[in-house]
């Protein structure tokens, strides 16, 4: 009875947690068009509403992230699910309004802080993910020969968020002004198409697709 109720289990659980985030995913992305819409200053020509769509973009790409992160790790494997595992999603959506929120209220230190916090819990996440799937058997075959992930691993994931995070702080505490703050969302930006071509490199690997190299 026991082995049912885990294969049932194993068998649902994709559904109901891309059921969950989409939920999550919909509603921030609805907060940020939200912002889009009202937000006059995004709608001149200078060099504050370049900053404030490049927060945007960087906004949107960490949600699309976000996406690509989970679906990834739900199509590539299969894991007993705990009851924290339908809780994430739920904790990823307030970070995520977080960021909204602090675009909506001009705050780029709060936001840049929001951004490194959502780094930092999909990471987290992942690989708390990636430690059950390891001692799954359906997963025997993709994790034969690759040794368990050791603090190392994770020194570029610990200085990417200590990066975002100290910047934060940094913007927070001293509001240098826009010619500091727009550099700063530029390098954002190329940090969060770097994740994304590390996750397409991933899923190519994982699936024995060219990686384009």
């Amino acid at each position: 009875m026991d082995n049912q109720a885990r294969q049932r289990a194993k068998d649902h659980f994709p559904a109901v947690l891309l059921t969950l985030l989409s939920i999550v995913q919909a509603i921030a992305l609805e907060l940020l068009w939200g912002h889009v819409v009202e937000a006059a200053h995004l709608r001149a020509l200078t060099l504050d509403a370049m900053v404030g769509w490049g927060q945007v973009l960087a906004t949107l790409l960490g949600i699309v992230l976000v996406w690509v992160v989970y679906a990834g790790n739900v199509m590539r494997f299969r894991w007993v699910p705990a009851i924290t595992d339908s809780v994430y999603p739920f904790l990823i959506g307030v970070v995520e309004f977080a960021m909204v929120e602090f675009l909506q209220s001009r705050s780029p230190g709060l936001w840049l802080l929001a951004l490194g916090l959502a780094f930092g819990v999909m990471t987290w996440i992942s690989q708390i993910t990636m430690r059950r799937a390891r001692y799954d058997d359906d997963n025997a075959q993709f994790f034969e020969g690759i040794p368990k992930a050791t603090l190392a691993d994770f020194y570029p994931h610990i200085i990417g968020f200590g990066v975002l995070a100290c910047a934060g702080l940094g913007l927070a505490i001293f509001d240098p002004g826009l010619m500091v703050v727009g550099p700063v969302v530029l390098a954002a930006l190329v940090f969060l198409l770097r994740q994304f071509r590390i996750a397409e490199h991933f899923w190519n690997t994982s699936m024995a697709l060219p990686t384009g190299r």
